[in-house]
């Protein structure tokens, strides 16, 4: 029954993290066409993203040939996050 629970969080986290690396990809492609920054979907999309890259941009320097690199990093960092969450749920449930 533990091991369900765990599974079944794990698929949770598995889905939101997928959801925001969607967000990030979003938010990185609208960058290119400047939407109207008063849009209340742009907005979210700009309140989920910036923090993230604000923490990236503390410890990494992000910005190279004026083409800001941070929401690359971010994709990747999330992915190597997901594999290792899925991982330690599989090793958990499994073993």
């Amino acid at each position: 029954m533990i091991s369900g629970i765990i599974s079944g969080l794990g698929g949770i986290v598995h889905s939101l993290l997928t959801v925001y690396i969607w967000v990030v990809i979003i938010g990185a492609l609208l960058t290119w066409v400047r939407p109207d920054p008063y849009n209340p979907i742009v907005q979210v999309i700009y309140r989920l993203t910036q923090p993230a890259y604000d923490l990236i941009r503390r410890f990494i320097p992000t910005v190279f040939n004026g083409l800001d690199l941070s929401p690359i990093i971010l994709i990747v960092a999330l992915n190597v996050i997901d594999i290792v969450l899925i991982n330690i749920i599989n090793a958990l449930v499994l073993g």
